[in-house]
């Protein structure tokens, strides 16, 4: 009989992260769902519906691996470049489920595009800011194929040797935005930080555990009436344990503020804050995330 530990259906629900664990096959994973928190990041710019489903399936992910973090004040911040396609920058970046994104495109761009024309030619960068070290740890790779899943999935078996696998869905309605995911990812050689010279991608506990993942359905990564336990649950109810953990709810994350950038421009000389002023005086500094300008007299 399987032997499933389950948090509250309250703590797991929209705008949340769930992790889990199967430790007969070494195997770690997580679950996320956005809405509300969606709506709001989105609704900082007006994207076309294209360019907003691209940042939403971004910010899923962001928040997928954002929740792999062990310290609060550890960040994750993946970036997205191209100067060939039609997405000049995408940002998102995660900090204790505070978690905020935005990107830059051409006009016009969007429509009917695949992942491929909005980043021709462009690159991922996965950045992992460590607090307790205060190291910086970065993986670039190709921004390849037809979602930002299969990248991540590329970075982490190229940077990190896991075998990683990753799912994604996004949707909109007369109610909003949703998007959800799944990630999961093999340690074969068992605690996190060993050195892991025997990775395998054809392992066969990898294999087991990676079928089952793919046979997740996009409308059961979006379903707000479908906990995520249901989900890890519908997927590996046959394990002999699964060992679950609620992740940290999601809120939209914008640190912008007066004080914060009052702290920036103060790193930069008398002579460059002169440049910076206008007729009356004042800085106006523009928060891309937000879609704000914050006024600062020098």
């Amino acid at each position: 009989m399987t032997d499933i530990s389950l948090p509250s259906p309250s703590a797991t629900g929209i705008d949340n992260t769930l992790g889990f664990t199967i430790p007969s096959r070494d195997s770690r994973g997580r679950v996320a769902r956005l809405g509300p928190v969606l709506d709001q990041i989105l609704s900082a710019h007006d994207y076309s519906p294209a360019l907003a489903q691209c940042l939403a399936e971004a910010l899923v992910v962001t928040a997928l691996m954002g929740s792999l973090l062990k310290d609060r004040e550890d960040q994750l911040t993946m970036q997205a470049q191209s100067d060939a396609g039609q997405v000049r920058l995408l940002v998102c970046d995660y900090r204790a489920g505070e978690l905020r994104g935005y990107l830059e495109a051409a006009d016009g761009a969007g429509d009917g595009a695949s992942l491929d024309a909005l980043f021709a030619g462009g690159h991922l960068a996965i950045t992992f800011d460590v607090a307790s070290t205060k190291s910086r740890y970065q993986g670039i790779v190709p921004l390849e194929g037809t979602s930002f899943a299969a990248s991540v999935e590329s970075y982490f078996v190229q940077s990190e040797q896991l075998p990683t696998l990753v799912r994604t869905a996004v949707t909109r309605t007369d109610a909003g935005w949703t998007a959800g995911g799944m990630l999961i990812q093999h340690l074969p050689e068992g605690e996190d930080g060993r050195e892991r010279l025997h990775v395998r991608l054809d392992h066969p506990e990898w294999e087991h555990v990676a079928v089952l993942g793919r046979s997740i359905r996009d409308a059961e990564l979006v379903d707000p009436a479908l906990g995520l336990e249901d989900i890890v649950w519908r997927l590996f109810n046959e394990e002999s344990e699964i060992l679950v953990e609620p992740g940290q709810p999601l809120v939209r994350g914008c640190r912008c503020s007066v004080a914060h950038f009052e702290a920036v421009l103060a790193r930069f000389s008398k002579e460059d804050r002169r440049d910076m002023v206008d007729d009356n005086g004042i800085i106006l500094v523009d928060c891309a995330f937000c879609s704000k300008q914050f006024p600062i007299e020098d």
